[in-house]
């Protein structure tokens, strides 16, 4: 296991329903994220890769297993998991320097601290000009940006983020990706990733957990072989190539 992991799954199993009804959605699923990595779950559609990251997020209660976030168990949500979701989850009624705020409020940190936090995250999103822009005023790419620097504001020990680029077209997915990639690399964040996209996941992780489908179960877990500087050249490497068969063999296997 990698040193200090940040985020433990251990035996997680989740199941709905009851009878001729019952559906098992994830069987013994075990996963670790280690401090500053970033990890993604690859499965098809269906395999329960989102329903596990509801259950890290604490929005869902597994049905056997734990989740453990700095040794700390998981029963509900917390400050210390933040999440993305594919839809733009912001408040449409408030400012992009509001929505990024909004934890910060919750939290009760001090006015002149949220500003020198909203101001950072503002930056680092490449939004400043944007701070008084309604959601409605922004791209897919930037409203984006904006969900990942609210969920980011807190400092939260583990960032989830559930397929965030999935409904981008292709150009702003891939200049998202190249932004994930960015922010992660200045702010250090610890971030677990569901995905579908073979591509995504080689580009962006350090270690990608490949699921079975339903019930998800853990079938490989693959070493990413680039360092954290990346950039669109690696999609030329042999081993990117490679990678990406092996991992297309898996999801229809």
């Amino acid at each position: 296991m990698t040193a200090q992991p940040k985020l433990v799954v251990e035996g997680v199993s989740k199941t709905f329903g009851r009878g001729d009804k019952q559906v098992n959605a994830l069987a013994d699923v075990h996963l670790h994220v280690g401090r500053g990595e970033l990890v993604c779950m690859l499965g098809t559609s269906g395999c329960g890769k989102s329903t596990l990251l509801s259950i890290i997020g604490g929005l869902e209660q597994p049905t056997t297993g734990e989740i453990r976030v700095d040794d700390d168990l998981v029963i509900g949500p917390g400050a210390d998991r933040g999440m993305v979701f594919q839809t733009y989850s912001l408040f449409p009624w408030a400012t992009v320097y509001r929505n990024i705020e909004f934890g910060l409020e919750l939290a009760k940190m001090p006015k002149a601290r949220r500003a020198e936090r909203v101001k950072e995250l503002l930056g680092i999103m490449s939004l400043s000009e944007f701070a008084d822009r309604l959601p409605r005023e922004l791209s897919g790419g930037m409203r984006q940006r904006v969900a990942i620097a609210r969920a980011l504001a807190p400092e939260p020990d583990v960032l989830l983020l559930d397929e965030p680029f999935g409904s981008l077209d292709a150009q702003t997915k891939r200049a998202m990706q190249d932004f994930l990639l960015t922010v992660w690399q200045r702010t250090g964040a610890t971030i677990l990733m569901v995905t579908h996209d073979v591509d995504e996941a080689i580009y962006l992780s350090q270690r990608i957990y490949v699921l079975t489908p339903r019930p998800g179960r853990v079938t490989e877990v693959i070493a990413v072989p680039f360092g954290r500087s990346r950039g669109p050249s690696i999609k030329r490497d042999p081993r990117y190539l490679d990678l990406r068969d092996d991992l297309a063999d898996l999801l229809i296997a």
